[in-house]
Formats: C-alpha cells, sequence, structure tokens
C-alpha cells in the first residue's frame, strides 16, 4: 500500500478496525449515566458498569473493582463502538474502580487519567453509595448578586452617612452609582437592596438565569456582610425599615451606642421581621419564574457586632437581647468564643479572631454545644418553610473548628439536618486545594470550582493570576499545563459533584474576567481604577464564556460580568452594575451562549474528551449515546485548521456538523453552516481569538 493511499486519516480508520493495534483513542469510561447505573447508587443496589472500546478491536476488558476482579462480558454495539459491562453486585460502601484492557500483545489500564501503561491510582474511579446531588443543579445557570451593588429599588433604606461607626470611620452612603468603589470599601454603602433584586428578575429570567446566589443578606455592619450581625434575620438596610427613629452619629463621634437610627434599624424586632417578610416574597418571586435561590452561610466566624459578642454594645441592656459575651463573663454566649484572659470582663476583648481581626470573631464549636445546636438549626430554617431557599453556600468552610477532624465532623451533622429539612438543597462550599475528603458524599455537595475552572482557564486564556497579581507567560496558552491541571483537580469530583460544581469566571474575591485580558499586573491603588478597563479583549472574554458554557459544571456569572463590567480584584470588583451603561452585545451574547448551554441536553449531562491541544489552541468534546459537541478555542493571533477526529465522540464518517456559534474579537454569530466529516476527520479553519461550536445529533 503507497504512501499516498494509506493516508493517517486512514491508519486511524484501519485501526479501528483490527485486533493487531488497539485503538487507544476509542477507549472510554466515566462516571455518567451512560456509563454507571444507577447514576446514583443506593445501599444494597446492583451498579453496572460499562466500559466502551473500538468496534472487534480488543480481546478482553477486565474491572478492577475493591481489589476484585471481573471480566467484562460485550453486551452492545453499535457501528463505531463495543461496550463491555459488568455488575458490582450489593454495593455496601465506597468502591474505587479501573480497567484492565487487552488486546493481542497488549495490556494498558484505564481511569480518569485515561489510558496508562503503569496504573497511577490517584484518579481511580470511585462508587460512592448514597451520594446524591439536587437534580436541579446540574449544569444550573447561576447569578451571583452583590446586593449592595446591584441595584438600588429602595432610597428609603439606604445606609446614611455617619449612621454608624465602621472600623474606626462612619458610614459613607454612595450617591453616585457609577463611582468607583473607595479603597477602604467596606463601610461605603451604594444602596443596592433586594427591592433592585424584585425589580430585575424577569431581566435575570430573560437572560437565561436559573439560580441566583447571594453574597451574605443577613444582618451586617459591612456592605460584603461577611461579619455577621444576626443570623437570624435579614439586613433591613436590604429590606424593609417601618420604624425609622433615632439619630446618626454626631460629628467627631465614633461610639456606636451613640448611634440610635442604626440600632432601631437592625435591632427593631418590626424592622427585622418585615424585612424577613419581604425576603419570604422575594423567594416566593423567584420561584414562580423557574429560578432557586442559594445563600451565603458564614459559619467559620462571625462579627464584633454580633449579637452574642456585642463589641459595639449597640444590645447593651435591650429588653429583647441577652448581654453580649463581650460585656459580660455571665453571657450565655461567653462560650461561643474563645477568650484568651478570663480576668478581663467588662468588655473583654482577648477572644480569637480568624486570621487574627478582632472584627471577625471565630466562632468557638467545640467548647459550646448550644453554638453547635444554634447554627444547625440556621441551616434548618432558612431551607424550611416559609423561606423555602434551596441551598447553601458555606464561606471558607474547610477553616470552621480547630482540627480538620472536627471540621468533618460538623460539615456531616450540618449535611444530615439540611437535607432533612430540605431534601433538594444544595451544599456548596467555598474551597481551595484538594477538596477529596469534603465530597466523600457524607458533607458537601460540590465547591466553587477555582482548581479545576477558574485558574486553568485564566492561566490559558490570559496568562494571569486570578486577582492579576502575576503574570506567567509559560502558562499563556500552554496546552500541557490548562488540560493537565484540569485532569488532576476533576479527578477530586466525583461526577455528579462535578455536574454542579460552581464554574465562575469572577466573583467578589478576583478581579474581573475581562480585567484579566489586559494581561497586567495590578491592583486599584497601584494602577487606578480607570486601567482596569484599558486594552481588554472581549475576543478572549468570548472565548472564556464559551468554555465556560460548554464545560462540566453549573456555569456561574458573576453580576455585570454580561454587562462589560471591569475591575481589578477586592474591592474594584465590586463596582455597581452599570444599569444604563451596560454592554449590549455582551448580554445578548451570554443569552445566546447561556441558551445553548440550556437546550443542548449533553452540556449539562454529557461526557467530556479533549480532541486535539497545540500552543494557544485546545479542542474538546462532550458527548453522550446521541449527541455529540465539539469546541475549540484558538487564542493566538493567527488563524488556524484544526483537524478533530470526532469519530471518539460518535460521529459516524460523512455526519454532518452543525456549526452553531462562532466568536471573534468584533463580535459572534450564530448558525454558520455545516461541516462534513471525511475519513473520520473534521477539518475546521477557525479565526485568531475566537471559539467555534459545532454540534451533531444521531437522527
Amino acid at each position: 500500500m503507497s504512501d499516498k493511499v494509506f493516508s493517517a486519516t486512514k491508519f486511524f480508520d484501519f485501526i479501528y478496525r483490527t485486533r493487531t493495534a488497539l485503538n487507544f483513542g476509542a477507549l472510554f469510561s466515566d462516571g455518567t449515566a451512560d456509563y454507571v447505573s444507577p447514576y446514583e447508587p443506593k445501599t444494597g443496589d446492583d451498579v453496572t458498569i460499562k466500559f466502551r472500546t473500538a468496534s472487534d478491536n480488543v480481546d478482553e476488558v477486565f474491572l478492577i473493582a475493591g481489589g476484585e476482579r471481573y471480566r467484562m462480558e460485550l453486551s452492545e454495539k453499535d457501528d463505531l463502538f463495543d461496550y463491555y459491562s459488568c455488575v458490582i453486585r450489593d454495593i455496601r460502601h465506597t468502591t474505587e474502580y479501573y480497567f484492565e484492557i487487552h488486546a493481542a500483545m497488549v495490556t494498558c489500564f484505564y481511569n480518569k487519567l485515561g489510558n496508562q501503561r503503569e496504573l497511577n491510582p490517584y484518579y481511580n474511579f470511585k462508587l460512592v453509595p448514597d451520594f446524591s446531588v439536587p437534580e436541579w443543579a446540574r449544569g444550573a445557570v447561576m447569578y451571583q448578586i452583590y446586593v449592595d451593588r446591584f441595584r438600588n429599588g429602595d432610597e428609603s433604606n439606604d445606609v446614611l452617612d455617619n449612621e454608624y461607626c465602621y472600623i474606626g470611620e462612619g458610614t459613607r452612603r454612595i450617591t453616585d452609582w457609577n463611582k468607583y468603589p473607595d479603597s477602604m470599601d467596606v463601610r461605603s454603602f451604594y444602596g443596592g437592596d433586594l427591592q433592585g433584586v424584585m425589580e430585575k428578575l424577569d431581566y435575570l429570567k430573560d437572560l437565561g438565569v436559573e439560580v441566583i446566589y447571594f453574597n451574605p443578606i443577613f444582618v451586617s455592619p459591612s456592605n460584603h456582610k461577611y461579619d455577621i450581625q444576626d443570623y437570624d434575620y435579614i439586613d433591613p438596610h436590604f429590606g424593609v425599615i417601618v420604624e425609622d427613629d433615632g439619630d446618626v452619629l454626631p460629628p467627631g463621634v465614633t461610639e456606636n451606642r451613640q448611634a440610635t437610627k442604626y440600632i432601631n434599624r437592625v435591632t427593631n424586632k418590626k424592622n427585622l421581621e418585615a424585612t424577613n417578610n419581604y425576603f419570604i416574597h422575594l423567594v416566593e418571586e423567584i420561584h414562580n419564574r423557574g429560578m432557586k435561590v442559594i445563600l451565603d452561610g458564614v459559619f467559620n466566624h462571625c462579627g464584633s457586632y454580633n449579637k452574642w459578642m456585642d463589641r459595639e454594645r449597640i444590645y447593651e441592656g435591650q429588653e429583647d437581647y441577652e448581654k453580649g459575651a463581650y460585656i459580660d463573663h455571665d453571657s450565655p454566649y461567653k462560650d461561643f468564643f474563645k477568650f484568651n484572659d478570663p480576668w478581663k470582663w467588662p468588655y473583654n476583648t482577648t477572644y480569637d479572631g480568624w486570621w487574627g481581626f478582632d472584627t471577625l470573631p471565630k466562632l468557638n464549636y467545640e467548647d459550646s454545644e448550644k453554638l453547635y445546636e444554634y447554627i444547625m438549626h440556621i441551616g434548618e430554617k432558612w431551607v424550611s418553610p416559609p423561606y423555602n431557599v434551596d441551598g447553601w453556600r458555606l464561606d471558607v468552610a474547610a477553616d470552621l473548628g480547630r482540627t480538620e477532624e472536627f471540621n468533618h465532623k460538623f460539615w456531616r451533622d450540618f449535611r444530615k439536618r439540611v437535607k432533612a429539612a430540605n431534601p433538594n438543597a444544595i451544599i456548596l462550599a467555598e474551597h481551595y486545594g484538594d477538596c477529596k475528603p469534603w465530597l466523600k458524599g457524607d458533607q458537601w455537595d460540590t465547591v466553587m470550582n477555582y482548581d479545576a475552572f477558574m485558574e486553568p482557564i485564566t492561566w490559558f486564556l490570559t496568562g494571569v493570576e486570578k486577582h492579576s497579581d502575576e503574570f506567567r507567560g509559560d502558562l499563556l496558552g500552554n496546552p500541557d499545563a490548562f488540560t493537565g491541571a484540569l485532569r488532576h483537580h476533576m479527578a477530586s469530583f466525583s461526577q455528579n459533584s462535578l455536574e454542579v460544581a460552581m464554574n465562575e469566571l469572577s466573583n467578589h474575591d478576583h478581579s474581573r474576567f475581562l480585567t484579566r485580558t489586559n494581561r497586567r499586573v495590578g491592583r486599584t491603588h497601584t494602577l487606578g481604577p480607570e486601567s482596569a478597563g484599558e486594552n481588554i479583549n472581549k475576543g478572549v472574554f468570548r472565548e472564556a464564556v464559551v468554555f465556560q458554557m460548554t464545560w462540566p459544571g453549573a456555569p456561574t456569572v458573576y453580576y455585570g460580568d454580561e454587562a462589560g463590567l471591569c475591575g481589578w480584584t477586592d474591592p474594584d470588583n465590586r463596582r455597581g452594575y452599570p444599569w444604563g451603561r451596560e454592554d449590549q452585545s455582551l448580554i445578548d451574547f451570554h443569552r445566546d451562549m447561556i441558551r445553548l448551554h440550556r437546550s443542548i441536553n449533553v452540556l449539562k449531562y454529557g461526557s467530556v474528551m479533549f480532541l486535539y491541544c497545540s500552543y494557544k489552541i485546545v479542542s474538546y468534546g462532550r458527548f453522550n449515546r446521541n449527541q455529540a459537541v465539539a469546541v475549540v478555542l484558538n487564542n493566538d493571533y493567527e488563524e488556524r485548521e484544526v483537524r478533530l477526529h470526532v469519530r471518539r465522540l460518535g460521529v459516524p464518517d460523512g455526519a454532518q456538523m452543525k456549526l452553531l456559534a462562532r466568536t471573534t474579537e468584533e463580535g459572534y454569530e450564530l448558525d454558520c453552516g455545516e461541516y462534513t466529516v471525511t475519513d473520520n476527520i473534521l477539518t475546521i479553519r477557525v479565526g485568531k481569538i475566537s471559539a467555534v461550536i459545532l454540534y451533531y445529533e444521531k437522527n
């Protein structure tokens, strides 16, 4: 056979059809419903595991599960692949497994890392009986709202100038909604509230949002509200103030005992109850539009203003409140905190603060069963009637407690209590690093996906660290670093946990992704806020959004990203939503990409496989037995021709793949024609700084 006739394409086709060469590219299995049934097994279930090979290409496939070796049987065939099956009977505990494949003289192994001649067991698959996640969250499109900066719907509840003193100075009411955040921003309030959210629910619905995630909304003196003052009530500054007596602080006064207007606003039960009732109404309206709600749970620490501590003495002497731990040694809340000097009362300042911050007292669960039970009750309360919230995002969840052993105990109990109150509530944790110890089915459902989403795509497309604090030219466009990071960190997830992971490009703790596209290192105090919007590249941003909407997980849009909002890291990333100044083309783009994500089943539940990678370009596929999507990201400033072996996705020779979307630096277009698969290869030219989405569905 001559070289001209026996082309590389025909060679790959040849090895699909002969046992003399093992087709490594056809080997596949994962944790999706196509390969594990039932998808979320329960204790005592018989579980069927499947493995895919090229048609008539292997001699034997073995499943090694829980230390046992099972010979798999050929159970199904189609035009392209053979499927081998094996049943694990009466599963009782977490079970690791991998595959061993024999073809002629070749033996290889397969786990989450793919084909291996020598097995790396770190990447083995796992079956976790009785671990289920909410079905509604799988691939759900989420939208994160930092309430003070989203929309001001009710000016009567705005925090006023000098209403109280926070970290040494009086509060500031910002009247210019478009003002850049102050460098010391936590005491500056723009007036965003829940009424503002209510007014824009139809906008969010039209955008395609399925879940609203609120940054903390409980009573708190800061605009970020990660220093909770009262876990039982929503802050009336976000809700309803029905009694507004009292005065702001007089000029030059910093003692909050004199902040009588603030004290009345946030401790008066009429204001608190009215605000909770408004929140009930808001959740009902969100649910009526088919959307869900997630609250931010800050349970590692509270705030020095908290009614249990009362360092500001705003609850002291009030009939409706017990004495705070700061006030009196005999406070019923003394054990809620760890005090280092037992002789300092009254007004004991020697409590432990998270990372040493005295504004963030660390909660002392180990020494207080009452505190432990109280927070368990809070976890139950907000996911139950009449509030009916759909889950929790857990702030710095791995930091809670003084030991890892206690931390795991707490979250096991928290899961039991929350899931008993609302079985469909999601438990989603903020976490950096290896999340395996918490994702065993008995603690968290999933995490904010920094390691297996935000960081890899940021380095690959921008070369900039997620805070814009570092530039790494060796990681910009590096396909090996990109795919390696994704494969490694995705191994920490079970399939169901991965499908509900919060995939964000930006959030309240990091620079805006659109700013990262300028590939500059800086912060607002070093370069100025204006520079965050200079030399940005919307084409790179569109590539990132395509990745976000086509990669496994729950794509989560940080408010304003869809409208072109820029910003360096905290506090500049917390600018007001640009109402009236939106980038409408980016909003339209997000709406169309969200529509594609929601309308193509395989983008929520399908398998994933890399197809082609080279410098500054990467391609991957999402697929199941009936659908296939191929995505190409070209982050180069040159047009590139890409040849994709889409047969690995189940796309047959001669098939037509629709080009659903093509992005460029200037914009994007939809429904751009069809491409024919020739000799099992789809060949397409992709423009500079662009992304394409191709689609195939069996008749």
